[in-house]
């Protein structure tokens, strides 16, 4: 039996997959770097709005800490604080953590405080709510988001961190409570925690300063 056109077949089989390998390798290194920077831009747009009004020196994106669970920050996944600065001098820090009871699935929402405890702006990054409803939570669609801005943990008081139909200070969205309900829940979480731990986030950047130098 003849085995040499099979193997010709396997053969050239091979040197087509090789090449396919070699192509898909060589755009992947092409577009990395691109999709990285547009990634880092996307980044650095949506951080913006919730530094309204700050200044600020440092490149926010490079004070960056990641805090794996359990982190006492609303969410069961990973949560991103990023640390604001002028020179040496604390401003701000932008918490990136997931509201996990939204109405269709988790809301990814970057929260701004500022050294003295207040909402410097909250951004709803990523979610899956209902188009027409939930979704207003999204600065682009509404103003219903911006209503945090200069609020604190203790302004309102703790009742007062909640819609008004259940008794809270805050609008809620018509024809939507559970989304609303889950994003002041993660902003009063996390007002929560920055309290806690102001001085332990700021501090880590003396830390990695060292680590850097050495």
């Amino acid at each position: 039996m003849n085995n040499h056109p099979i193997l010709k077949s396997g053969f050239t089989l091979a040197i087509i997959a090789a090449v396919c390998t070699g192509l898909v390798a060589f755009t992947w290194q092409l577009t990395n770097a691109h999709i990285a920077a547009n990634q880092q831009a996307w980044l650095e747009r949506s951080l913006q709005p919730a530094l309204s009004g700050l200044v600020f020196d440092n490149n926010v994106t490079e004070s960056m800490i990641t805090l794996q669970p359990p982190h006492g920050l609303p969410g069961s996944e990973a949560a991103t604080i990023y640390r604001v600065y002028a020179g040496d001098r604390p401003v701000a820090a932008l918490f990136l953590v997931t509201a996990r009871d939204g109405y269709t699935g988790p809301i990814r929402v970057l929260v701004g405080i500022d050294v003295n405890g207040s909402v410097t702006g909250v951004r709803v990054v990523e979610h899956r709510e209902t188009p027409g409803l939930g979704d207003r939570i999204e600065a682009n669609r509404s103003d219903w988001v911006l209503q945090f801005d200069g609020h604190s943990l203790h302004d309102p008081e703790p009742g007062g961190w909640a819609i008004k139909r259940d008794g809270g200070q805050f609008d809620q969205l018509t024809g939507a409570s559970v989304t609303p309900r889950a994003v002041i829940k993660a902003i009063r979480e996390t007002l929560q925690y920055f309290e806690a731990n102001a001085d332990t986030i700021f501090a880590t950047r003396a830390d990695a300063d060292v680590q850097e130098r050495d």
